[in-house]
């Protein structure tokens, strides 16, 4: 369903620092940089077909993270989950909410993890567990 997803960083490397780290753990290389016309610059990270930016904003404002906004990775195991959480953490990032681990809900079961990045973007790390249902 989605292409790709931009978050705005008021400090470009230190959030390729954190993202190279971070995204590493779910198998992304490292990031094409482009330069606009205006002079912004941004990362852009692919893997499995999908697409995430960091960007300056464009419009010259400082970046803010979504409020109500989650951005959300797709994991391989639980192990992964825990791994994108504590990579996060060490790399500037803030774990959030609950601590990593099985979440049951009525849409099933999945291992979660919160963090914020360095510019207070909210992301999560999920596994979903597979079931009959």
């Amino acid at each position: 369903m989605l292409n790709h997803v931009v978050v705005g960083s008021n400090n470009l490397e230190r959030s390729k620092r954190f993202y190279d780290a971070v995204l590493g753990t779910l198998g992304a290389g490292e990031p094409f940089r482009h330069t606009t016309a205006s002079g912004h610059t941004r990362l852009f990270y692919r893997h499995n077909g999908s697409t995430f930016c960091v960007s300056e904003p464009i419009n010259g404002e400082a970046a803010t993270p979504a409020n109500g906004g989650t951005i959300g990775f797709k994991c391989e195991s639980p192990e992964q989950v825990k791994e994108f959480h504590d990579v996060a953490v060490r790399h500037g990032g803030q774990s959030i909410e609950d601590a990593p681990g099985l979440r049951e809900s009525n849409i099933g079961a999945m291992h979660l993890a919160y963090v914020r990045d360095p510019d207070g973007n909210k992301l999560c790390a999920i596994f979903r567990v597979k079931t009959d249902r």
